[in-house]
């Protein structure tokens, strides 16, 4: 059974036997609200000062000669895209109220630690992702996987400009702070509203019975917050990267019951039907189209008829009309191949093709959250 009950409501109990703890209840919850504020608020605050810092120490932008890119803002999109941002921080506390899952344990020593070693790995190598973005060169990690064979040729490019794409040690142990600075601390939050939709699924249901498999699990950083909430879970990661497995199994060793698996989605070395249930967080996007119905058509195979997908990616062109100016930069401000096509992909048809239909839909800032029930 899910481990975090849902609150009692307070119009459930003002007039019954237990109107004596509402004021108590009532106090629990502002306390709670009180420190998630803090702790978020000094999260956002730590990662958007580097980000803006990292803006301002970077090199140009455009290369000589080439016209020079500049989203034009209308007016009002910026206070709607803060608009945005708060409501996601919104949606996020109204899950752990209703017990979704446990409220992020941010705020600690070690977990500072943590950050600030990510924060100066961060900007020592921000100067090779520069260079290979004013280059537009994405392609590094070509020479170095040359000869290997075992990795799809999409694969093996500098997504984000990033130092050893995602096949070094040091890029699975930076990918969370690079995430972070990138939105401003808001990447965990967004994830979490992807575990709300999980959650909302298994609600009444023995966790132990429910076999759930993390498609491109990287370095189990969303795992990690699924298994918080449902820490008997049976789990299974899926990731191409032998280095980010590597990472996700240190990570998530205090779960016996979780397997990493090195492979492909779109090649899936499961049985068929060997799910209840399916995540899969910010892959589709740096997926070419042909291997996205690849990969859909796999899911299929392996979630179970009456199985879920929790997909959560990047928003669309039409999702959010005030937030498209900003998925223009994506494209030209980091190397995304396949972002252009991902923003005209018509998600419900794709799946719908296999078997899925949409059960529900929500925006986390920049972030889609659509839940899909297998026929």
């Amino acid at each position: 059974m899910f481990p975090h009950t849902a609150p009692v409501t307070l119009a459930a109990v003002e007039s019954g036997p237990d109107a004596r703890y509402v004021p108590c209840m009532s106090l629990k919850r502002d306390i709670g609200r009180a420190r998630y504020a803090a702790a978020q608020g000094a999260r956002v605050a730590w990662y958007m000062s580097q980000y803006l810092l990292a803006r301002r120490i970077s090199g140009p932008f455009n290369r000589p000669g080439e016209p020079r890119f500049e989203p034009q803002a209308a007016e009002g999109d910026t206070q709607q895209i803060r608009n945005a941002f708060l409501e996601l921080f919104a949606k996020d506390r109204a899950n752990i109220e209703a017990g979704l899952y446990p409220a992020p344990d941010d705020i600690r020593v070690t977990r500072a630690i943590e950050a600030l070693r990510g924060s100066v790995n961060f900007f020592r190598d921000l100067p090779n992702v520069d260079q290979r973005r004013l280059e537009r060169d994405g392609t590094e990690v070509r020479e170095q996987a040359k000869g290997e064979g075992r990795y799809p040729t999409y694969y093996l490019q500098n997504f984000h400009y990033q130092s050893g794409g995602w096949l070094s040690e040091e890029s699975a142990k930076l990918y969370d702070t690079q995430v972070e600075i990138l939105f401003g601390g808001a990447a965990d939050a967004m994830r979490r509203i992807a575990l709300g939709s999980l959650a909302r699924t298994l609600r009444g249901t023995d966790q132990r019975k429910v076999k759930l498999l993390d498609i491109a699990s990287g370095n189990g950083r969303f795992l990690h917050q699924v298994l918080s909430a449902y820490p008997r879970l049976p789990a299974t990661g899926l990731d191409l990267s032998p280095a980010y497995c590597e990472e996700a199994r240190k990570r998530l060793a205090s779960w016996r019951q979780v397997e990493i698996v090195n492979g492909a989605i779109e090649q899936a070395p499961f049985e068929d039907g060997a799910f209840d249930a399916a995540t899969c967080v910010y892959l589709f996007h740096e997926l070419p189209p042909r291997i996205r119905r690849d990969a859909a058509r796999e899911i299929a195979r392996i979630v179970k008829p009456g199985g879920v997908l929790v997909l959560a990616d990047s928003i669309q062109t039409g999702d959010a009309a005030d937030l498209d100016r900003m998925l223009e930069y994506f494209p030209v401000g980091f190397h995304e191949p396949y972002f252009s096509s991902y923003l005209k992909e018509d998600f419900a048809a794709l799946f719908g093709e296999h078997g899925f239909e949409v059960e529900e839909a929500e925006l986390a800032f920049l972030t889609k959250v659509t839940r899909f029930r297998r026929r």
